[in-house]
């Protein structure tokens, strides 16, 4: 069996959406012929609330090796693990290396800084390594004026050209989301692959016993949920829906027991989602916890629901790896996303797609609005949900990891 060094500086208990990547295919990878040994960083060098019910999701075939980090100063001037971390992963995989039969080396990013560790370890020791583009690295900020955002682009377009250099393969949740990069780094594309989280069937057959939802304290409500992050690109689609929805509140076609959940929605810096909710006249309604709740709450609070929500990104590449959570809670879905993200096809062919608002390039907030009031009308109603996860199967993580499997075997036989 080959062995893939799997660089990741965020591990179980971490409750971060970018551990689920390597979690998620390496739990599948010896299925395909090779063995899963994960270089991270120790926890009690992490920032983040652990999450000790994550345990419950990985598979005993990753092998884990731990490394140390520097700890975050006060006042704290570097956050980023992966840079915190870097001298320590760097010695660590080059003694990996040197003492084990290493065949190929897998970066997922973010943290986009440990994607240097690839080109220096590769140069020391001619292993061939891979990106994997859970977000682009570069990318459009138009929409944000900050200084950080602009010196943290600026930085990005400096040193992604030196970290793909010379790397094998490059894949990412999907194509577009890696394509620009091969478009401005390589004259002749390397080995490249798209696959999406998917999601692990066995996570959604836990069922946590004595939890706590979120809207235990309101016995009569219907609860409609949305959880994880508030995107940047999601703030036209939530403003739609707050506007919809108070147009039906004035018009008396709504009913006063739903309430609309934002739980896990992160320390977003952009105008909050309460703040949308008064603007619309909706806070009495309108319930949002910031905070990231635990991985198996999540799923758990969603099969609870009454109806569940997911709001994209206007950008066509976001491929919304929490549509599987939506579509495995079974509960009626309310989608919008960008009428040509991979997400759309999924939901259409899980005939999820009764309430799905497409969004296209140049639409206004008044098109979108008029669209879906006559959707969040009927959602009200007793729903028939009739869910075909068939297809399904094709978005698992154990597909993710055979694509990623055949995609290093293929860079071995080169």
């Amino acid at each position: 069996m080959q062995t893939v060094l799997i660089i990741y500086p965020h591990w179980v208990p971490a409750n971060m959406a970018g551990v689920q990547r390597p979690r998620l295919i390496g739990n599948y990878l010896k299925q395909f012929g090779w063995h899963p040994l994960l270089l991270t960083v120790d926890s009690k060098y992490y920032e983040e609330t652990p999450d000790p019910l994550m345990e419950k999701t990985v598979s005993d075939d990753i092998e884990v090796i731990y490394t140390k980090a520097y700890n975050v100063t006060k006042p704290r001037l570097i956050g980023d693990i992966g840079l915190r971390a870097f001298p320590f992963l760097k010695k660590e995989a080059l003694r990996l290396c040197k003492e084990r039969q290493i065949d190929f080396i897998w970066i997922p990013i973010p943290s986009f800084y440990t994607a240097l560790l690839g080109r220096i370890i590769h140069d020391k020791t001619g292993i061939p390594y891979g990106i994997d583009y859970i977000d682009p690295w570069v990318r459009d900020i138009t929409n944000q004026s900050d200084v950080r955002a602009k010196l943290s682009q600026a930085v990005a377009r400096t040193l992604e050209p030196y970290a793909v250099k010379k790397a094998a393969l490059i894949t990412g949740v999907s194509t577009p989301y890696y394509q620009p990069v091969i478009d401005r780094n390589f004259k002749t594309p390397p080995i490249h692959a798209g696959m999406p989280y998917g999601f692990d069937p066995k996570d959604h057959e836990i069922e946590l016993e004595g939890l706590k939802l979120p809207w235990d304290d309101q016995p009569t409500c219907r609860p409609w949920l949305y959880a994880g992050a508030f995107l940047p690109n999601s703030h036209l689609f939530v403003q739609s829906f707050f506007e919809a929805v108070a147009a039906l509140k004035l018009e008396g076609n709504w009913d006063k027991n739903i309430r609309l959940y934002f739980v896990g929605t992160g320390p977003y810096p952009a105008k909050r989602i309460t703040a949308y909710a008064k603007d619309y006249g909706l806070e009495d309604i309108v319930v949002e916890h910031r905070e990231r709740f635990p991985f198996l709450h999540i799923l758990n609070f969603l099969s609870k629901a009454d109806r569940v929500m997911l709001f994209g990104s206007t950008e066509k590449h976001y491929t919304a790896s929490k549509t599987f959570q939506c579509l495995l809670s079974k509960r009626p879905l309310l989608s919008m996303l960008h009428a040509e993200s991979s997400a759309v096809d999924v939901i259409r062919e899980a005939n999820a797609d009764a309430f799905l608002m497409p969004f296209h390039e140049g639409d206004k907030k008044g098109a979108i609005v008029s669209q879906l009031k006559p959707l969040l009308n009927h959602l009200q109603d007793e729903v028939n949900w009739n869910l075909n996860l068939n297809h399904i199967d094709a978005y698992t993580s154990r597909q993710s990891a055979k694509v990623l499997a055949e995609a290093m075997d293929e860079v071995l036989r080169k």
